[in-house]
């Protein structure tokens, strides 16, 4: 037998093991373990390590698994609020360009609305203002919410 039979006899006897294999390849590994006493050697001290390892007890101190979970909550939560701010810097960065673009066309708009309903150049140049200044407001208000949001948390309690 050449060595190609041998190192695809201990592949399947690992993945045999570990995730399975499929059944025609547990018969042919099982004649050739029939056949090959070192094969068959390295398949049963295989077994027999791994039966040992399943064997040992590590004793895991009480409420580890609970504290990890809390670790990884609370990580989850400090991550999470910055990558919303990048988007919401990111939303302003795209409304203010937009806003820039679009701006002489807004102001033939306002203009046209505020001759066309006989308001007065202050009340519609105040309208314009206000319709790009509504934007940059609500978007300072969302990230001083955020901001308080994130101080009022308990992110720092120690476990």
């Amino acid at each position: 037998m050449n060595g190609e039979m041998h190192s695809k006899a201990e592949h399947l006897i690992l993945q045999e093991q570990v995730e399975g294999i499929a059944d025609a390849d547990r018969v042919w590994l099982q004649q050739h373990l029939e056949t090959c006493p070192a094969c068959a050697r390295i398949a049963a001290s295989t077994g027999q390590a791994l039966r040992g390892m399943r064997a040992i007890s590590v004793p895991l101190p009480p409420g580890l698994a609970g504290r990890a979970q809390m670790r990884v909550y609370l990580r989850a939560r400090e991550r999470g609020p910055k990558r919303a701010g990048w988007m919401v810097w990111a939303a302003c960065g795209a409304s203010w360009a937009m806003g820039i673009v679009t701006a002489p066309y807004v102001w033939r708009g306002f203009r046209w609305l505020g001759s066309s309903a006989g308001l007065p150049d202050l009340v519609w140049k105040t309208g314009f203002g206000l319709w790009w200044a509504a934007p940059a407001l609500l978007a300072v208000a969302i990230l001083l919410a955020e901001k308080w949001g994130r101080e009022e948390r308990t992110d720092d309690v120690r476990i």
